[in-house]
């Protein structure tokens, strides 16, 4: 984080990126002064409640994040910066997105946890647009227009009042990511198993609480040791989540999803919840997968958009691809078995241990879908994540020495354009 006197005093001079927060209710105009060489602009954490009139002078800018301040419009001037692609107004106060707002080459629009009702028509003429999160606002409908936006890669529609969803979202041909919990669409089925859970309560004092384990975008979490546990399950991971809502939904509607999961020999299911945070937070707890196990990449970074970013060293032998497709295929087959989309189907919420195991977590971004959906219904949401298992397969061959020929050809019908040509997930078990 840097400092405003770094930046009067010109120690900054040709930077990058650019990180202030310092209780700012307007921009400090010595960020002017790096108009050649700023590129990324987080405002995050201040008191703004508009942007100067002339930030378009940024000419280099590409992201701009401003959440966790006082809009309650995204500036226009915010779609006059001829570079900008990334835009973050993330826990604001938003009830109005101008059409005008809107910048040219917009690839990642993040506008989580405010209180929009309706977005402009013309988020469909921003036809680069791959990444949208827009869980936890006040919407019912999507544009219509945005079904010109065919390179949408992933969509965070939950925590938001949708009864129906789009029938040409299910036609989008690069759609892999798809939320939609916490809206009135599932609200019932999400409902129904929370009431049937006799998920246990373990309270907080009763843990002995060690190293972090990791973090997403809903939650942290540490490895736990509870005393008072059965044998073997005294060893626990323990997920806070961070907020009423998080950027995939609200943490009851991952309840819902792990509990209906159930048991299975890849999935990371919750089997108890936190109670008694000294925060109040609200929070899972898991079995602990091995020490052997690690995170197999990281998430998408500002470049790579949607795409997972994996150690360089990553190689992948032939025989251990194969064992980590067909565990992820049989986690998927059996998820949607049970009427479940997991809706992030990415290697950075996979564990594995080199050997070809692997272990699916994080049910932030699930989806529990209607029991009254069709059958052809529940196939178009199961194709949508087939193609995240393309793209995951696609990362692994990319780092595997000698692939098989078989493998490239099954990638390549889990990727094509035309979603009802994709195989569903027992057509990919049965072939692998």
């Amino acid at each position: 984080m840097h400092t405003l006197a770094q930046l009067r005093s010109g120690e900054l001079a040709g930077i990058t990126r650019l990180d202030l927060s310092c209780g700012l209710t307007e921009l400090p105009p010595e960020v002017f002064d790096l108009a050649d060489s700023l590129e990324v602009l987080n405002l995050s954490g201040n008191a703004l409640s508009s942007l100067p009139d002339d930030l378009a002078r940024l000419h280099k800018l590409k992201v701009l994040f401003c959440s966790g301040n006082r809009f309650t419009r995204v500036p226009e001037v915010v779609g006059s910066c001829a570079a900008l692609s990334m835009v973050g107004f993330k826990s604001n106060q938003l009830s109005e997105l101008p059409a005008a707002a809107l910048p040219a080459r917009l690839r990642w629009l993040i506008l989580t946890d405010n209180q929009l009702s309706r977005l402009p028509a013309e988020l469909g003429e921003r036809t680069q647009l791959q990444k949208l999160a827009l869980a936890g606002n006040q919407l019912s409908e999507l544009p219509e227009s945005m079904q010109q936006c065919r390179a949408l890669a992933l969509l965070r529609m939950s925590a938001n009042r949708f009864e129906r969803i789009p029938p040409w979202l299910f036609e989008l041909p690069s759609l892999a990511w798809l939320a939609v919990g916490g809206n009135a669409w599932g609200a019932a089925r999400e409902a129904s198993v929370l009431e049937q859970s006799a998920l246990a309560d373990i309270d907080w004092a009763a843990l002995q609480m060690a190293e972090l384990l990791g973090q997403g975008a809903s939650g942290v979490i540490h490895a736990a040791h509870w005393p008072a546990g059965p044998q073997g399950g005294r060893e626990l991971a323990v997920k806070v989540f961070k907020g009423e809502v998080t950027s995939d939904g609200w943490p009851h509607s991952e309840w819902a999803a792990s509990l209906a999961a159930g048991l299975h020999p890849h999935l990371i299911a919750a089997n108890a919840r936190l109670h008694g945070h000294p925060q109040g937070a609200e929070g899972l707890l898991m079995p602990r997968i091995g020490a052997e196990f690690s995170t197999l990449a990281g998430p998408p970074s500002l470049s790579s958009c949607t795409r997972d970013v994996y150690p360089p060293e990553t190689r992948i032998e032939a025989n251990v691809l194969l064992r980590m497709a067909r565990g992820v295929v049989d986690a998927a087959r059996h998820l949607h078995g049970r009427g479940i989309s997991h809706g992030d189907l990415y290697a950075h919420n996979l564990l594995w241990n080199g050997r070809g195991e692997v272990w699916l977590g994080d049910f932030g971004a699930a989806s529990l879908l209607p029991d009254q959906l069709s059958v052809a219904d529940r196939q178009r949401v199961e194709r949508i994540e087939v193609l995240a298992f393309g793209h995951l397969l696609e990362e692994w061959l990319s780092r595997c020495p000698e692939p098989a020929p078989a493998l490239i050809r099954l990638q390549a019908a889990c990727v094509q354009a035309e979603p009802a040509a994709r195989p569903l997930f027992a057509d990919l078990a049965a072939a692998l």
